[in-house]
């Protein structure tokens, strides 16, 4: 009989299908990146997801992120997305938890329950404390490096951590895992080098942000604001979902 996964089985099989119904993942970070990883999983037939997030839908989010619409800002980004879930996959059961992985947070989670853990946050910090506890409990991670200042959606690769070059965030990332002692961790990445606005582009841009809700959210940093368009993080959300489902499966 039909459903709404009948095209999908005719490429994984029944098996996979069912291996995808039982399977639990955590995605961390509802944003550019991790809002498309939710959705692709959830249309992929995941039993059950687990959407982490403590931020709002803003205005700067409308030219990228999937669940950033005009009649959602200001709404928390993990309701929008549970809901979009709720009405693509009903059978899908979604947790959502209001709250940024930091170090006072992560007692909250039993990373044993998940079956695979997405890591689509944008501080280093975070990532770090997400692939090390990934890695002590022995649950798959795929996380993502850099996306934003970037035009080339076609440039992105998967690849161990240690095998990553010419990405500024890679590197970071590479580097503390070795100190950390984790001997692998997958990730999704682009050499393209990052582009910057201009400087009188960045410091206007700067200026109109200044003061606003989302930049009292998100302060501005020394490298300023981060740009990004439609195309590049929606690709690296999607990348993520396909290995996601292809390593649940084992079906390559």
């Amino acid at each position: 009989m039909l459903n709404q996964f009948s095209r999908t089985q005719l490429l994984l099989g029944p098996e996979a299908m069912e291996a995808l119904a039982r399977a639990r993942v955590a995605v961390f970070g509802i944003g550019g990146v991790g809002g498309y990883v939710a959705e692709a999983l959830a249309r992929s037939g995941i039993g059950a997801i687990d959407l982490i997030d403590d931020d709002q839908v803003g205005i700067t989010n409308l030219n990228r992120q999937i669940v950033a619409t005009h009649s959602a800002i200001g709404r928390d980004k993990v309701d929008v997305m549970a809901e979009r879930i709720a009405d693509i996959n009903p059978s899908c059961k979604v947790a959502v938890h209001k709250c940024f992985y930091l170090p006072q947070t992560a007692g909250q989670f039993d990373f044993s329950q998940y079956d695979y853990i997405v890591d689509a946050v944008d501080t280093v910090t975070a990532k770090l404390r997400l692939i090390q506890d990934a890695d002590a409990s022995g649950v798959p991670i795929i996380s993502s490096m850099g996306a934003a200042n970037k035009l080339d959606p076609t440039a992105f690769e998967v690849a161990d951590i240690y095998d990553t070059s010419i990405c500024p965030l890679a590197k970071i990332i590479r580097k503390e895992c070795r100190k950390r002692g984790i001997k692998a961790c997958k990730v999704v990445y682009s050499k393209e080098p990052a582009r910057q606005p201009s400087k009188e582009a960045m410091a206007e841009a700067c200026a109109q942000e200044a003061g606003s809700d989302e930049t009292a959210a998100h302060p501005i940093g020394r490298a300023g604001i981060p740009s990004s368009n439609a195309f590049v993080p929606p690709v690296a959300g999607l990348i993520m979902a396909g290995e996601v489902v292809k390593d649940l499966t084992g079906v390559r």
